[in-house]
C-alpha cells in the first residue's frame, strides 16, 4: 500500500498550500514545490501545471506578486511573495478547512457504541 496522498483530497487547498509556504519567505517556482514536498514528508509532490496555474491565478486575484530575482550565475528566476491580500486569504482559507475538517471528522468517524 502506498503512503501517498489522495491528491483529490489536496486539489481544493493548493492555493493555501502554496501561500502557506510563502508567507516565511518568497520563493521561485521549484523551491515552492521543494518546500511543499519537505512539509508534506515526501507524501505529496505538486506537479509544476498545477504549480504555475495556481500562481497566475493568485496573481491576478492580487493575493501574491511576483518580481524577477538577480541571480549571479544561471537563468533568472521569477520569486513569488504574499500580498496583504494574500495573508488575509490565507488565514480566511486556513479557518475555512479547519472548520471542514472538523466537520468531516464528526460526519465520517464511527464512535463504538455504547454498551
Amino acid at each position: 500500500m502506498s503512503d501517498a496522498v489522495n491528491g483529490d483530497l489536496i486539489r481544493g487547498n493548493i492555493d493555501t498550500i502554496i501561500l502557506s509556504v510563502l508567507l516565511t519567505n518568497d520563493n521561485y517556482g521549484y523551491e515552492i514545490i521543494k518546500a511543499i514536498r519537505r512539509k508534506s514528508g515526501g507524501k505529496y509532490e505538486l506537479k509544476e501545471p498545477t504549480l504555475y496555474s495556481s500562481l497566475r491565478r493568485m496573481e491576478a486575484q492580487k493575493a501574491i506578486e511576483s518580481y524577477w530575482g538577480n541571480e549571479s550565475q544561471g537563468a533568472r528566476r521569477k520569486y513569488y511573495r504574499i500580498t496583504p491580500l494574500g495573508v488575509a486569504l490565507y488565514k480566511k482559507n486556513l479557518e475555512a478547512w479547519q472548520s471542514a475538517r472538523d466537520l468531516i471528522d464528526r460526519l465520517i468517524v464511527v464512535e463504538e457504541a455504547s454498551k
